[in-house]
């Protein structure tokens, strides 16, 4: 039904409708539903571009489980999971998946293989998934059913969360689409005296024509889950599979009721009392059939992005007023209105003609043959004659009554009114000729005669009164359909109000009929052998109804897709007469295949026990206690009659959470060309705006806001609330704000303890962060929501809910607390909600820690020692009085990556500029950077060009506009491109293999094209069969399928990937310890925990490993793993850090193979299915631990029998003063060499003596001349080199020249610092926790000491003294005002520093953990003895006041 236009232009005309969420945000739904042919498709060929693209039916299966499993776990249920896969539709839908099949099958298939082949592509061998098998009946669904069967025993066996849900399975083998079954079902259930009115409803599916269907319900809690829609984008882009990385577009129905009621507000004025909004949707929902459905054409020249559904809109509000009632009553269509609106609507019909009439001369162009229908010609002309007389009598009477004072006048008049009704009739007639010759040339008739035009008018009226009943009362006639591929026209459409339309009922076709119904000859081998032959046989007597070459119709649309397939209708009758001798050479297998059968219903029964065997036992486990009860629901259980009418129960005073609403906030609305972004670009029609009204009870100041909120909980970012703490308010001038301990996070809601509040004066620097503050705000809300705040007055700062965790109290008991994000976020007071009552359906379901930690639970624990360990809950009956817990917990041996991370330089892919590789393969820089990207080659040449098409020929490494970058190959700075050495050896092969190509873009370097005869001029030389060549050998090459990767993306080197496997390896052994503890220091998994950040105080970093600790989720609980990439983003909740886990499991992902596909052969990569992407609430951080455990500040436990040796921890404290970050390696290009230089020039002084000793004799590790240094080297030469300057010798004298003052003072151009333009969580993921102390200022006369106390002067000197740039500092500030500095060093060395107050603070503390990173383990460079006499020495920081944690202590 136009589905993707349909979807976007009412996300664009309403921008609050679809909500952008991730898991964390989807709210809670008792009930949801799967329409499971999109998972199918999906699963089985998601990329149809593709033509290189195999599956096999297991990974088909595997991937639609897992699916499955991703959205019951994001939605979580609470009474009821429905999956319906299409059955057997009914005539009216058959047509169209007939014509969508052959269009895929046949012909786009052959056009897309044929391309591919031209270009020279080599196609695998295996055949491809022939998607038609995806239709009842099939084999291919035959196996699915069975393994959908096993899968649900199998989850109600087995996983907790779905048990108390009763799952009900609708398969192919149960007559009906997919939707509509789910539907029927819902309607049923509306119908019974116990319905819950407040029932929240989702529904996930890919059709837009959902959004019809949901609200047909009326419900008012009713929800649409898809993917995100991305508009604009190439079809080939990879489907994300792992649920954490996926985006969700929301579409609230609830939200969509609002809209439609803001759209016809002007219906309010002119009806008063008699306006119903539950009609007003109704009629909507047949306006929307109007312009495209599954079941009838679309109407002529109707089209949604020609503004159809606006003309649809402003026509309705005309006509309603004035027709008594509305045009759709609960599924009956009102024929007497809906005569009256189309003939208002058919003036459209004349407005278009008349566009056609004007600007192309119609009437004019005609010579000679008028009319091509001769009969209907006369006709039209006998109408016309007879129209003139009538025209003329009136006219003469009209001049017959005029006075004689008014007759001059009048017979000007006259004369004007008769050329006018010439040229009116003219009109007419070459209107009705236009529409004559659309009949005759679309539908084929000879005469279009008004029988026919009755006929086709009837019909259409006939297909909207069936597809109304269809979406309100279910199928009332399997076999009707529309007969013609075409639609008439509006205007043809009269005198309707009198038909009686009735329909017979009849039955649903047999699976295997309407496999004959609707597939092409080129599927016959998904029917049964005995009827292939009549898709075939010239001898058949249906062969007609399968042709190998068909036409298709765009008819006015733009899209292949959309395009009408003429291919003829099927007869029912020939159908089934054909097919009844071969009825009975029907196998027995067959026979069971071509049946229909009942609904399912499975819940989970304790009492059952039993096994249930897998269909497909290599790949998927016997369950052998098997807990399932099935039901059966009859076929007809859920039909309602035709005068049901569903009646919801008015809420709206009652908040659900996560079901917005545009209630609570003062607002005008209107509509406007606002330009709002919804898909990636500008929407380009009206929208429709919201405007916040100004506060009518006078100022709004500081004070009392601050008073009214500051430490309560609000909602924000209306309409689609979300909970957050307000812990600080400003005006721009003044701020109160909360001064609360670290760590505290109280919501002070009574009266007996007000907040702790404090109040400051903005100074200029915060007043422009405010400022920034409001425009980032208003920006928002108008160009992605549609709603214009006006002027903000007072912003609030707060910290978003993230969800609920059980707090132990006093006396053994325990409360669910509400938990808040770290990160705090502005927000416009004026687009805040108060004061509202909020529904939670997750209540505590425990109120004392025997009921939380009951013996046999599992736990996490979150102190020291054993930080992360997972344990059981043992009989704690005579510890629990004291408080604490008893808990046996496993401690794995932990595997050794020290090595590792120290010399990763050693195995990471080394990358250098292009001018680096130019050299080498004696080309230039700019060929260089020009193949590694995109080159195209056109037919013919450059004067003479052939034809528009063109092959790529570049190597596509890199993608500036995207920002994309290939791992392994490329790597994208800030100033330039780096390559590695297997870019160098693809571009050595290139140029030995087509040089020619390399001269011509090397002499037209300002060409964006290039052309084949160019290249090739001479006659004996056939340039397609060289670009066939060329893109034959690109294609043939591994760097052809590799994954594309965000520059922003922190991730190791395949490589090192590799060796953290062989180290897991090596380290599989486990040791049991009791434990006594205190129950605060334990985290059981649970639902309403989920979201919950275990430690908010944990810093990750690329490295350290962890533990996943969510339950149910396609992760096993408490398997351990190392992150190997960090994705950042803007909320917190939203970073996703990419996980090796230590052992394979079900679902797990091959990324790093995906990402580094070039070493999976020649240096291993990840070969298993072992990693996944998780956000921080997923996860403990191990290596975390045992830092906190290093800097002193643990949390303890008693520990049974004996102490923890803390021996798994050891490694991990030399690297608490190692910030890594393995994207940005230690070696540098050409920085090692001149590096060496340097060294061996060095002049190290004694003394005061001016001249050199002679050189030191060579030590042991010194250089490196065969490989690059590694990063102790490189400091310990840094080292030697600042003391050189400094003029530092055995005995602690040195001095300073004026020359070394003068440089130790960075450049102008450093000092100018810039700011970034969107914040990104990614730049501060790798900053060790807590900031260092700020050194002391020194007097600015003190040019030596600043020297000293300058870190950022102190990196400057080791950089320039090593030939290097100067250092780069770029800074990224947050909405709460805190600033991160990023060094970065032109080795390729990027540090990020901690969060500061100041950009000064940010710069001297990223200079230090630079310093840090050159010295390695070191806690700094050894500094000279003091220069002036009374002047103390200044030393640097330890390193565990640089990386300070707030810990926590546990009384023994």
């Amino acid at each position: 039904m136009g589905v993707p236009k349909f979807y976007r232009w009412i996300s664009e005309r309403y921008p609050c409708l679809s909500e952008v969420v991730k898991e964390h945000q989807i709210p809670e739904f008792d009930n949801f539903y799967l329409d499971m042919n999109g998972i199918i498709h999906q699963c089985s060929h998601p990329n149809d571009e593709d033509v290189h693209f195999r599956i096999s039916e297991e990974k088909i299966f595997a991937d639609i489980f897992h699916y499955l499993e991703v959205l019951f776990r994001i939605i979580k249920p609470r009474k009821v999971f429905f999956m319906a896969v299409d059955g057997v539709a009914p005539r009216a839908k058959m047509n169209q998946q007939r014509g969508r099949r052959f269009r895929l099958s046949a012909k786009e298939a052959e056009e897309k293989i044929k391309k591919a082949l031209d270009k020279g592509e080599v196609l695998p061998t295996e055949a491809r998934f022939d998607s038609n098998c995806i239709t009842p009946g099939t084999e291919f669904m035959a196996r699915l059913q069975e393994q959908l069967k096993y899968f649900v025993h199998n989850k109600l066996s087995n996983d907790k969360l779905w048990q108390n849900v009763k799952v009900y399975l609708s398969g192919h083998e149960t007559p009906g689409e997919g939707e509509h079954k789910i539907m029927e079902f819902i309607r049923s259930e509306n119908t019974k005296p116990n319905h819950d009115p407040n029932t929240r409803h989702c529904l996930y599916g890919l059709d837009a024509d959902l959004i019809m269907l949901g609200l047909t319900s009326h419900e008012p809690n009713f929800s649409l889950l898809r993917e995100e829609v991305r508009f604009g984008g190439k079809k080939s882009q990879k489907r994300i599979t792992a649920p954490e990385e996926t985006t969700f577009h929301l579409l609230h129905l609830s939200l969509m009721r609002e809209y439609i009621d803001y759209e016809f507000s002007e219906l309010k004025n002119k009806m008063g009392s008699d306006y119903d909004l539950e009609r007003v949707i109704d009629d909507w929902i047949l306006m929307g059939f109007l312009v495209g459905n599954d079941f009838i054409p679309h109407l002529p020249n109707l089209h949604i992005n020609h503004d159809a559904l606006p003309l649809l809109y402003k026509t309705y509000i005309s006509v309603l007023p004035s027709l008594g009632g509305y045009l759709n009553e609960n599924g009956h269509l009102n024929l007497r209105n809906f005569e009256k609106y189309l003939e208002k609507l058919a003036e459209f019909d004349r407005e278009h003609f008349n566009e056609v009439f004007v600007d192309l001369k119609w009437f004019e162009s005609k010579v000679g043959n008028k009319y091509l229908n001769e009969a209907a010609g006369l006709a039209a002309e006998k109408e016309a004659a007879s129209k003139d007389a009538r025209k003329n009598e009136d006219s003469a009477l009209c001049l017959a009554s005029q006075t004689t004072s008014e007759k001059i006048t009048g017979e000007e008049k006259a004369a004007a009114a008769v050329d006018e009704e010439e040229e009116d009739d003219i009109f007419e007639t070459e209107f009705r000729q236009y529409k004559r010759t659309y009949y005759m040339n679309k539908i084929g008739v000879d005469v279009v005669s008004d029988e026919f035009l009755a006929n086709q008018a009837k019909c259409y009226v006939e297909g909207i009164q069936w597809i109304l009943h269809y979406y309100y009362h279910g199928v009332q006639s399997w076999s009707w359909y529309y007969p013609y591929h075409y639609a008439p026209y509006l205007s043809d459409i009269r005198n309707v109000s009198g038909l009686k339309l009735t329909f017979e009922l009849g039955q649903p076709f047999m699976p295997f009929q309407q496999l004959l119904a609707v597939l092409p000859a080129a599927s016959m081998e998904l029917l049964p052998e005995c009827y292939r032959h009549l898709m075939t046989s010239e001898s058949s007597p249906i062969i007609g109804y399968y042709p190998l070459d068909f036409k298709t119709d765009l008819n006015g649309k733009q899209q292949e897709w959309e395009a009408v397939v003429l291919i003829p209708f099927i007869d029912e009758r020939c159908l089934l007469a054909a097919m009844e001798p071969c009825n009975s050479k029907l196998t027995k297998e067959e026979k069971a295949r071509n049946c229909h059968t009942e609904c399912a219903v499975y819940s989970y029964d304790r009492e059952m026990d039993f096994a249930y065997a897998s269909p497909l036992p290599q790949l998927f486990p016997d369950i052998v206690h098997c807990h399932v009860r099935t039901a059966h629901i009859p076929m007809d259980a859920w039909q309602v009659s035709l005068d049901h009418i569903s009646k919801p129960v008015d809420r709206s005073a009652l908040y659900f959470c996560g079901f917005p609403t545009l209630q609570h906030i003062k607002h005008k609305f209107y509509k406007k060309k606002g330009g709002v972004v919804v898909f990636q670009q500008s929407s380009r029609g009206e929208n429709m705006l919201l405007d916040i009204l100004p506060n009518q009870e006078g100022e709004t100041t500081c004070d009392d806001v601050a008073a009214q909120v500051l430490g309560k909980s609000v909602f924000v970012n209306w309409p689609h609330l979300e909970e957050a703490r307000i812990i600080a308010v400003s005006d721009g001038e003044t701020k109160f704000y909360l001064e609360e301990p670290p760590g505290v996070q109280r919501v002070y809601d009574r009266p007996s303890t007000p907040p702790p509040a404090k109040v400051t004066c903005l100074f200029d620097k915060e007043q422009k962060e405010w400022i920034k503050d409001v425009q980032g705000i208003t920006e928002y809300y108008l160009k992605r929501k549609g709603i214009v705040i006006n002027e903000t007055e007072v912003v609030l700062y707060g910290q978003l809910l993230t969800g609920r965790k059980y707090v132990p109290k006093a006396n053994g008991v325990v409360e669910l607390e509400k938990q808040w994000a770290k990160q705090v976020l502005p927000f416009a007071y004026q687009a805040v909600v108060k004061d509202i009552k909020a529904f939670y359906s997750s209540l505590a379901c425990f109120k004392s820690l025997d009921e939380l930690f009951p013996p046999t639970t599992t736990v996490f624990m979150v102190g020291n020692p054993y930080y992360g360990a997972m344990g059981e809950v043992q009989d704690s009956q005579d510890v629990i009085k004291d408080g604490r817990i008893r808990v046996v917990f496993s401690v794995p041996h932990e595997p050794q990556l020290e090595p590792l991370i120290q010399n990763q330089h050693k195995y990471s892919v080394k990358y250098s500029p292009g001018y680096v590789l130019a050299s080498r393969l004696g080309i230039t820089g700019y060929l260089v950077s020009r193949f590694s990207g995109s080159i195209f080659i056109g037919r013919g040449s450059k004067k003479n060009p052939c034809g528009e098409q063109r092959a790529n020929v570049g190597l596509n490494l890199k993608f500036n506009k995207k920002n994309e970058e290939v791992p392994g190959y490329t790597k994208r700075t800030e100033k330039e491109w780096l390559y590695s050495a297997a870019v160098e050896e693809l571009l050595a092969e290139y140029l030995d293999r087509f040089s020619e190509v390399f001269n011509t873009v090397s002499r037209n370097s300002h060409d964006d094209v290039f052309y084949e005869d160019d290249i090739w001029p001479g006659e004996d030389q056939n340039g397609a069969e060289r670009v066939a060549e060329i893109t034959s050998w690109l294609k043939s090459h591994p760097v052809s399928s590799i994954s594309r990767a965000s520059c922003d993306l922190q991730v190791l080197d395949a490589a090192i990937v590799e060796m953290i496997e062989e180290a897991v390896e090596k380290t599989k052994s486990t040791k049991k310890v009791r434990v006594t503890v205190k129950p605060h220091l334990l985290f059981r998994p649970l639902e309403q925990q989920q979201g919950v950040v275990p430690d908010p105080d944990a810093e990750y970093r690329l490295f350290d490993r962890v533990i996943n600790i969510r339950e149910s989720f396609t992760v096993p609980l408490g398997l351990r793993g190392t992150i190997i990439g960090i994705k950042g983003a803007e909320r917190e909740a939203e970073v996703l850090y990419e996980v090796l886990f230590d052992e394979e499991f079900a679902g797990g992902l091959n990324i790093s193979c995906k990402q580094f596909p070039v070493y999976k052969h020649e240096m291993g990569g990840c070969t298993s299915s072992r990693c996944y992407r998780l956000p921080p609430c997923a996860l403990i951080n191990l290596s975390h631990g045992a830092r906190v455990d290093y800097t002193g500040h643990k949390l303890t436990a008693i520990v049974k029998p004996q102490p923890a040796t803390g021996g798994n921890f050891s490694s991990h404290r030399q690297l608490a003063g190692l910030n890594h970050s393995p994207r940005s390696p230690f070696v540098p290009t050409q920085a090692a060499t001149e590096f060496e230089d340097l060294i061996a020039n060095l002049k190290i002084s004694k003394g005061n003596q001016q001249t050199p000793p002679p050189p030191a004799p060579p030590q042991e590790g010194d250089s490196q001349p065969d490989g690059p240094l590694s990063p102790q080297s490189f400091a310990m030469k840094g080292t030697l080199v600042l003391k050189e300057m400094l003029k530092i010798d055995s005995t602690g004298t040195g001095s300073q020249s004026p020359q070394e003052t003068s440089n130790s003072t960075p450049p102008a151009g450093q000092q100018q610092n810039r700011r970034r333009s969107s914040k990104k969580l990614a730049a501060k993921i790798n900053v060790p926790h807590g900031d260092a102390p700020v050194l002391p200022s020194p007097a600015p006369a003190a040019s030596a000491n600043t020297l000293l106390g300058s870190k950022v002067s102190e990196l400057a000197c080791i950089c320039g003294a090593l030939g290097m740039a100067p250092p780069d500092f770029s800074f990224i500030r947050n909405r709460q005002g805190l600033v991160v500095c990023q060094v970065k060093l032109s080795n390729g060395l990027m540090v990020h520093g901690p969060q500061c107050q100041s950009e000064h603070d940010a710069k001297e503390k990223a200079a230090f953990f630079a310093l840090q990173r050159l010295n390695s383990l070191g806690s700094g460079f050894p500094l000279p003895p003091p220069l002036y006499t009374g002047v103390g020495q200044i030393r640097p920081p330890h390193m565990g006041a640089v990386f300070n944690q707030q810990g926590e202590s546990v009384c023994l």
